[in-house]
């Protein structure tokens, strides 16, 4: 099953990292030098030819002093009201999944609405994230384990879960097929941007919870 979908618009990662890099004076020599990563592997992300995994960003990130979501952030005008055409969403792939925005970016408040898809085993990695805010999700489809300060609850379709998200929490798919779950988060601090936190953290996604 092609968990991408059609109905969302997708970020040329390459072409940001070659943006990143040229806009800061790096060459592509120096930076894979400072990142670990070949130059070939570089020309190869920057030229389309391969796409890197949230690991490989990260290392990039690191090594030109950005933040990993530099690579798919597109600063919006922000309003009052959002309506968000399928069509229109921003959507970030990682390891057997792929995460959707749903609005909150443009928003002017404090609420943040994200889709994700994940592929059996996939999730949120190892170490768990905490934020400030609270946090509501939906499971739309599949299995969506939610492991919160420490206890862990299975989400089936239409199940919902709320919790205060500066507990520690990760999530995975703990089932066969693919899961769908929105994620909503309110009440955040002001210029935090929780939905970045879950994005970073699958860093190792696609491996399962010890």
């Amino acid at each position: 099953m092609d968990i991408l979908g059609k109905e969302a618009v997708s970020i040329d990662v390459g072409q940001r990292l070659k943006h990143l890099r040229e806009e800061r004076g790096v060459s592509m020599r120096s930076l894979a030098r400072t990142s670990g990563l070949s130059a070939n592997a570089l020309s190869m992300i920057e030229r389309g030819l391969t796409s890197p995994s949230v690991s490989t960003l990260n290392k990039l990130a690191g090594a030109m002093e950005v933040p990993v979501t530099a690579f798919f952030r597109i600063e919006p005008d922000r309003s009052p009201v959002v309506h968000l055409k399928a069509t229109q969403r921003v959507r970030m792939p990682f390891t057997r999944g792929l995460w959707e925005g749903l609005g909150g970016e443009k928003f002017t408040g404090r609420i943040e609405a994200f889709m994700v898809t994940l592929e059996s085993g996939a999730g949120s990695g190892p170490h768990g994230m905490l934020h400030t805010g609270s946090e509501f999700v939906f499971c739309l489809r599949g299995i969506l384990e939610y492991e919160v300060d420490g206890k862990t609850y299975l989400l089936e379709a239409g199940d919902t879960l709320i919790f205060a998200a500066h507990l520690l929490h990760r999530w995975r798919n703990a089932g066969t097929t693919v899961t769908n779950a929105i994620i909503v988060i309110s009440s955040f601090e002001d210029g935090e941007r929780p939905g970045e936190f879950h994005l970073a953290s699958t860093e190792t996604a696609g491996t399962d919870h010890p």
